[in-house]
């Protein structure tokens, strides 16, 4: 992903998720100047039709809506923060192919685990991709979680060990 790219972003974005969870321009802008090598699209003949963004992080950590990326300097995860397919690109397995380039570069770079919230009755996704939610978090990431909407499910995979 490019700042380029970022205007395709906001338009994926706004189809994919209710109004209480999108996140500004600013936001998406920064983070990726926070972790610009863990930002990726997709694209067809249309241009841009899904994205991921991720960035290193601790596991129990949890990002809020519109919170910045606080980049770990010794992370143990690999926080996929968003991921959205256009509908025209539904069906296509290009979320799952995004989530698989992230996973794998995790592995390269040695950390044991990738983490993310699920939000918007997605966690069966995320489940058929090895991922489980955790019940238990620190009251400040606890909280941070509700900024999802009270509808948001923190969850891990193990990627090694």
């Amino acid at each position: 992903m490019t700042q380029d790219d970022v205007p395709a972003v906001l338009v994926i974005q706004a189809e994919c998720y209710l109004p209480a969870v999108i996140e500004d321009e600013s936001s998406i802008r920064s983070r990726l100047d926070a972790s610009p090598d863990s930002a990726w699209v997709a694209e067809d003949e249309q241009g841009v039709c899904a994205y991921l963004v991720a960035y290193r992080s601790i596991v129990g950590k949890v990002t809020p809506i519109g919170g910045a990326f606080d980049v770990a300097t010794e992370p143990g995860t690999f926080y996929l923060h968003d991921l959205a397919v256009a509908r025209r690109a539904t069906g296509c397995r290009i979320g799952q192919a995004l989530v698989g380039l992230a996973c794998e570069q995790a592995r390269a770079e040695g950390l044991a685990h990738s983490s993310l919230v699920s939000i918007q009755a997605s966690s069966e996704f995320w489940k058929k991709h090895g991922y489980a939610v955790v019940d238990e978090l620190d009251p400040l990431e606890l909280a941070n979680l509700q900024t999802y909407g009270g509808q948001g499910y923190y969850m891990v995979k193990r990627l090694r060990g």
